[in-house]
């Protein structure tokens, strides 16, 4: 069944009467059928989620900017405009561990993950085998203290020549600069091998087994300056028990890994993202 082509607008801006009325009549006027909408209020802040159907809309989305400015200059509105049918670009990095990136790359053939993936990255040379068999690109980049600055460099090039739009990190083993990171603010999506904000930075698994929890869980959230301190975008658990060794939390807890990291990628392809005060909405 062919998807129908769809439009969605994310805005966020201090709340006030009239908002969710401007937004809808501006749509309404131009011949919008819309699909979803959503909305959240946090204290003054107001967030907005509407998607409508392309069929029928009477204003070329290449002009929506210019129309709907006056609206948003009257509210002091963040926002932007995204097509269903304009495909993202999306660059895993990895190290050694592949589940995820497995994972990934069997939900993007199967068309779950609706993007384009024109490379892989590795500061390990382990998972070019999987990369090729998927048919996607694989780039060594080997990292090591002396030589971090020059390989993200290299990294950064990289994704600049592919025109890269956000960097997934599958259980890539190493900490991005700041400079990396301001390059895609809310644009580079890790999964930590826990509960975030219990068991942060390494060998979460180890600390937990060692503490004798009785839940585990996994976090996905976008990357900031601070370590593991980036906004959620998901979280899951799972219960564990004082009959499982260290290896059983560590094997629970992969596969939790791939559903999360699956899902906070997928939302974000689909516009469901909105981030505020290091937190986020996710519309559903």
């Amino acid at each position: 069944m062919q998807r129908r082509k769809t439009a969605t607008l994310l805005v966020t801006c201090p709340d006030r009467k009239g908002l969710v009325a401007s937004i809808s009549e501006f749509l309404f006027k131009k011949g919008a059928n819309i699909l979803h909408a959503d909305q959240h209020q946090d204290g003054t802040l107001f967030l907005m989620r509407i998607e409508w159907d392309l069929d029928g809309f009477e204003l070329p989305v290449s002009d929506f900017r210019s129309c709907f400015e006056p609206i948003a200059r009257k509210f002091d509105m963040q926002w932007k405009i995204a097509e269903s049918d304009s495909r993202k670009r999306m660059a895993i990095f990895v190290s050694r561990y592949d589940h995820c990136l497995v994972d990934l790359l069997y939900r993007h053939k199967s068309g779950e993950i609706g993007c384009d993936i024109p490379l892989i990255v590795g500061n390990h040379p382990d998972t070019e085998s999987i990369a090729r068999f998927y048919g996607i690109p694989f780039h060594f980049i080997g990292v090591s203290p002396e030589s971090k600055r020059e390989a993200e460099g290299e990294q950064l090039e990289i994704l600049r020549k592919h025109d890269i739009d956000f960097v997934v990190l599958a259980r890539y083993m190493q900490v991005l600069s700041g400079d990396f990171v301001s390059r895609y603010e809310n644009r580079i999506i890790n999964i930590h091998h826990s509960f975030l904000p219990a068991f942060h930075g390494a060998k979460p698994y180890h600390r937990a087994f060692d503490r004798g929890v009785k839940l585990i869980g996994a976090t996905a959230h976008y990357v900031t300056d601070a370590l593991d301190e980036g906004p959620i975008i998901e979280q899951d658990v799972i219960r564990v028990s004082h009959r499982d060794a260290l290896e059983d939390l560590i094997q629970k807890g992969r596969d939790l890994e791939k559903i999360v990291l699956s899902r906070a990628v997928r939302w974000h392809l689909e516009n469901r993202v909105l981030v505020y005060s290091n937190k986020t909405v996710v519309f559903d």
